[in-house]
């Protein structure tokens, strides 16, 4: 990956880490995604399921509504997902049937995580779509940012 298209994830992927941020400040675990087309914000959004009392509002799932809204469509051939943590497997099944270009996310989920971790949902040979995958964009501020709102709301004191 040259220098300029890591430059371009990682401007986006701090829209995303906004929209974790916004989250979290909100009583959300703070994971937060943006729809990229053609160099343009299409949407964003952090999780919302305890907002919403909605098991699905998972930021991913949140973004494709708004994104296949604004863009007419419910296929999303073509745009780039940013999200801040490995996609669950609800989320890049979603993302498969979007039919998404690419996902790049920041740090992995090493628990639940379906592109790499635990499953293989976004390259498998058994679906009809691939994605391709760019992982660990600002990974380290992703990681920081799950881990302190884990260990605040375990009542751990955060250096």
């Amino acid at each position: 990956m040259s220098a300029a298209e890591l430059d371009f994830d990682e401007q986006w992927m701090r829209q995303a880490l906004a929209a974790a941020r916004e989250a979290q400040a909100n009583g959300e675990v703070p994971i937060g995604t943006c729809i990229v087309s053609e160099n343009k914000l299409v949407a964003v959004s952090g999780n919302r399921t305890r907002t919403d009392c909605d098991p699905t509002a998972h930021a991913e799932i949140v973004a494709l509504r708004e994104a296949a809204r604004k863009l007419g469509n419910y296929r999303l051939t073509g745009v780039d997902v940013y999200s801040t943590i490995e996609p669950c497997a609800m989320c890049a099944g979603a993302l498969i049937q979007a039919r998404v270009r690419r996902l790049v996310y920041g740090a992995p989920d090493e628990r639940a995580g379906a592109v790499a971790s635990r499953f293989r949902i976004c390259d498998t040979d058994f679906l009809n779509h691939r994605i391709e995958v760019s992982a660990g964009v600002l990974e380290a501020e992703c990681r920081a940012l799950m881990q302190e709102f884990f260990q605040t709301r375990r009542g751990r004191i955060v250096d």
